[in-house]
């Protein structure tokens, strides 16, 4: 697996939804389709990129969906979810050769590493591939607002959100008809608009961080390739200034 083009971008975090590893379908998790996305992976990292990944848990549980459950403790089962998602992947990359690691924000050492910031920086510069699970570690705290803070510790040059829609929209296209995908979009906007391209609160964090944002789709796992080559795809999120 080589790579024609050169990467834009040494360190990348990628933050993949849930439900992107269900692939449309109603089993939990589509192991093919994951595995065409860990190829993806693994042809950039061998071509000199670090990659970090967070998993979202959409196709497992997400932490409102349980009628008048205490929001805390749905929340941590989202996390665990994560955790259940990271270890899936990692499972696939070592599967088909490649070294990759999972760092969690909750103790659970039988499992996977304890996060520190340096230790995940050092199997990133060890060329491994780095999975990210149970968020931030704290209940009321989506996956993008992990994905962002991740992106920030480790010093990642741009965060690229894989979603199941090609990029963010002026409405919804799947009930509006007449809705336009922004090619680029600020946080400044995002915040007074209120729209749903990420969590507020990571776009509050992006916003005082200046940090990077590409959104795009994850229907050909190649647009993970497209996005670290810095190809126009998708919606690009920054600041105003």
């Amino acid at each position: 697996m080589e790579c024609e083009k050169k990467p834009s971008y040494r360190r990348v975090l990628l933050k993949l939804s849930g439900e992107a590893l269900r692939n449309g379908k109603n089993e939990i998790i589509d192991f093919s389709y994951v595995k065409e996305v860990c190829l993806e992976i693994m042809k950039w990292k061998n071509a000199g990129v670090q990659i970090a990944i967070v998993i979202g848990a959409g196709n497992i549980w997400r932490g409102r969906q349980g009628d008048k459950m205490d929001q805390t403790r749905a929340d941590h089962m989202g996390m665990l979810a994560t955790t259940i998602n990271c270890l899936a992947m990692q499972d696939v990359f070592l599967s088909l050769g490649t070294e990759a690691e999972v760092f969690t924000a909750a103790d659970m050492p039988s499992f996977a590493h304890t996060y520190t910031r340096d230790d995940a920086v050092q199997a990133l510069e060890d060329g491994k591939i780095v999975l990210f699970g149970c968020g931030l570690g704290n209940p009321y705290f989506s996956t993008d607002t992990a994905a962002v803070l991740r992106a920030a510790e480790i010093g990642a040059d741009i965060s690229l959100f894989a979603k199941n829609i090609d990029g963010v929209y002026t409405a919804d296209p799947k009930k509006d008809a007449q809705a336009v995908r922004y090619d680029t979009l600020s946080y400044e906007e995002i915040l007074s608009k209120r729209l749903a391209a990420i969590d507020l609160t990571a776009a509050a964090f992006c916003l005082a961080n200046q940090l990077k944002v590409l959104v795009f789709g994850l229907d050909d796992p190649a647009n993970i390739g497209k996005a670290i080559q810095g190809e126009k795809i998708g919606t690009i999120l920054r600041s105003e200034t």
